[in-house]
């Protein structure tokens, strides 16, 4: 799943090649925007907004009855398996064409979204209804590290595990970060939040880590760029602890309390259960 770095390596793109261009077509495969025509609309700029995706677009000028459309929003979210290509004329996409969930040419460039789960478009000044539930987006304008932290403390019986993933608390944390950010950190994934004396050291790293990876085509948080191993412990169970030699453990946590159950990784030594 694409978490907050990814996502703004992704909207940069987008954003470098499609800020200033004017759509010449639009082709929606979601059923609830079969039918809308972007036409002639432009696209104003790509942000990012923890794992969401926002392109905001500008209407035409005011056709001769003088009524002048909104500005509109068109949001999508990658979850497991989206992502955004782009392609120049007659280029050979990369993925199955009955993949694409929304195309939209330009002069320059088309841009298409495969496999993408959720696309919505709704006027820009209600695109809050959207993304207004999110934390403090880590790779944000927003981000404020005291309120995430109390965003954490207001649930001290929920594992940390599972609260690093709650995008309600702070945007762009996934479960690669989750499990990386554990193991910096020495805490055992169950650990509940209000036993962890140090939230806001949580909350620095969290920030750090993004930080530093949000420009690489490589992530890596151990600190070496060229290795095989960049992660401590994602991806590594039953691989030798980089730290310890420990093999790493693997267990299943909910992403959220009604959430499907994510895969985290740890070391049994080096986080042992409080």
């Amino acid at each position: 799943m694409p978490e907050g770095d990814s996502v703004y390596r992704a909207t940069a793109r987008l954003h470098q090649a499609l800020a200033g261009q004017t759509l010449l077509s639009s082709n929606f495969r979601v059923p609830a925007l079969a039918t809308t025509d972007l036409t002639d609309y432009s696209v104003h700029e790509v942000v990012p907004a923890g794992k969401h995706l926002l392109m905001r677009l500008r209407p035409p000028a005011a056709g001769s009855s003088g009524f002048a459309a909104k500005p509109l929003t068109l949001h999508s979210h990658l979850l497991m398996e989206g992502r955004w290509d782009l392609y120049a004329d007659n280029e050979r996409w990369k993925k199955p064409a009955h993949t694409a969930r929304v195309v939209l040419k330009t002069p320059a460039v088309t841009a298409v979204g495969f496999d993408i789960a959720q696309v919505r478009l709704v006027p820009t000044e209600q695109e809050n209804d959207l993304i207004g539930h999110l934390g403090p987006d880590l790779l944000g304008a927003d981000w404020d590290p005291e309120l995430a932290a109390d965003n954490l403390r207001r649930n001290p019986r929920q594992g940390i595990g599972q609260a690093l993933l709650d995008q309600r608390i702070m945007a762009g944390v996934g479960n690669v970060y989750r499990c990386e950010i554990l193991f910096l950190r020495r805490l055992h994934p169950l650990v509940e939040v209000g036993q962890i004396a140090d939230l806001p050291a949580v909350v620095n790293l969290a920030h750090r880590l993004l930080t530093i990876n949000k420009d690489r085509p490589r992530r890596v948080t151990t600190g070496q760029e060229r290795t095989r191993e960049p992660l401590w412990v994602y991806g590594r169970a039953g691989k030798p602890c980089l730290r310890c030699g420990s093999p790493i453990a693997m267990l299943k946590i909910p992403s959220t309390p009604e959430g499907a159950e994510r895969d985290c990784y740890w070391c049994p030594h080096c986080q042992p259960a409080v």
